[in-house]
């Protein structure tokens, strides 16, 4: 009940951007958006988290440049015309680099303001490839490893371990959800030796899948490949297992976490997913978790450490270039070398983290375990 009047807490600030109480004069902004309410709250926040805890430990050995970190928050609820709205408020308030979003539409709406105004982007959640790989973004860097990558662990893993012969592909029809499906499906084109049955989108936030459901079943897919976050794929793989429809059902890192299981329950038991990989052996994995449990009571969410990490790298690059201006903090992104609580990161020449992957999970007990 604790977590929930925090959540509650945070989402009552829905569509607001504000200065953290304390500071005035001369800081150093930096803004944090993501999704803060609604039903993907969970990872928005999880994020958010990282950055307070990281501008805490950064402020309290100095700042950035000798100067305190203000954090600028808004909440996109994980839509883009939404984002792009709450990009524009951060920029007129003053932010002087951006960490966010989550969801990777929105993170592509609204850098078309962030690149305009000349401010560097560290995501810790968006894993759309065209952010990197198409040269559209030069601006974005993110401490998560993309799609295309996902794309060939999973499929890998479903044709070699998995042993799948007919797979169905489903997804929520948005950036991040479809464009996994896709590279998921032009994988395993590559692969060979496996069936797609079905490749089909299905509307977020529906009441009742049960259409999708009987696709799937009818298919005799013996692998549900699914493309979209937790709050979907929980109705999703309920009703498949109330039905009894036999296929192994496996996500991306929509819906790794306690989200997830929270919400499918009991028939979360067999789920795979991928999702970044597990760190809990890293010294400052340990101390900032301590630290998350002392401040919010609970443990870390989902993208907790890759929130801290991004806030690590916008700090570091302000260091090295001596200065807050794009130009030199972006030359800088590329010769960063960071003790992360995901361990020894940096980043590509796309601007793509190097030094955190992903892991195949399956949901054991109640709880998700590396299996690979």
């Amino acid at each position: 009940m604790k977590s929930i009047f925090k959540a509650l807490a945070v989402a009552a600030l829905s569509m607001a951007v504000f200065a953290s109480p304390g500071f005035s004069g001369d800081t150093i902004k930096i803004g944090v958006g993501g999704v803060i309410s609604g039903d993907l709250a969970p990872y928005g926040i999880s994020a958010l988290r990282g950055v307070e805890i990281a501008m805490e430990d950064i402020n309290a050995k100095g700042g950035i440049l000798g100067k305190k970190i203000e954090l600028l928050i808004g909440d996109d609820v994980c839509k883009p015309e939404v984002a792009v709205n709450m990009a524009t408020k951060l920029v007129s308030d003053g932010a002087q680099a951006i960490i966010g979003h989550v969801c990777s539409g929105c993170t592509i709406a609204a850098n078309k303001i962030y690149k305009d105004a000349n401010l560097l982007v560290v995501s810790p959640a968006s894993t759309n490839d065209d952010l990197t790989l198409k040269g559209k973004h030069p601006n974005f860097f993110r401490t998560i490893a993309y799609d295309g990558a996902q794309a060939v662990l999973m499929t890998n893993f479903a044709k070699n371990e998995l042993k799948a012969k007919k797979i169905a592909l489903i997804h929520d029809k948005g950036d991040y959800g479809k464009g996994q499906m896709e590279l998921a499906r032009a994988q395993f084109e590559k692969l060979g030796g496996v069936e797609i049955v079905l490749f089909e989108g299905v509307t977020t936030g529906a009441v009742d899948f049960t259409a999708i459901v009987q696709k799937i079943k009818r298919s005799k897919a013996d692998l549900t490949m699914w493309g979209g976050y937790h709050s979907d794929a929980s109705k999703i793989v309920q009703l498949l297992k109330k039905k009894r429809v036999k296929t192994t059902f496996f996500g991306g890192d929509g819906i790794i976490g306690d989200n997830f299981t929270t919400l499918a329950g009991k028939y979360s038991g067999g789920v795979y997913a991928t999702g970044p990989n597990d760190t809990s052996s890293n010294p400052l994995y340990k101390e900032i978790s301590a630290k998350h449990v002392k401040k919010y009571g609970e443990k870390p969410g989902t993208f907790f450490y890759n929130g801290y990490a991004c806030t690590q790298a916008l700090a570091g690059a302000a260091e090295k270039a001596g200065a807050i201006d794009y130009d030199k903090m972006r030359t800088a992104m590329f010769d960063l070398k960071i003790d992360s609580p995901l361990g020894p990161i940096g980043f590509d020449k796309n601007g793509d983290v190097v030094g955190a992957g992903f892991s195949v999970y399956k949901v054991i007990d109640g709880k998700y375990k590396q299996v690979n």
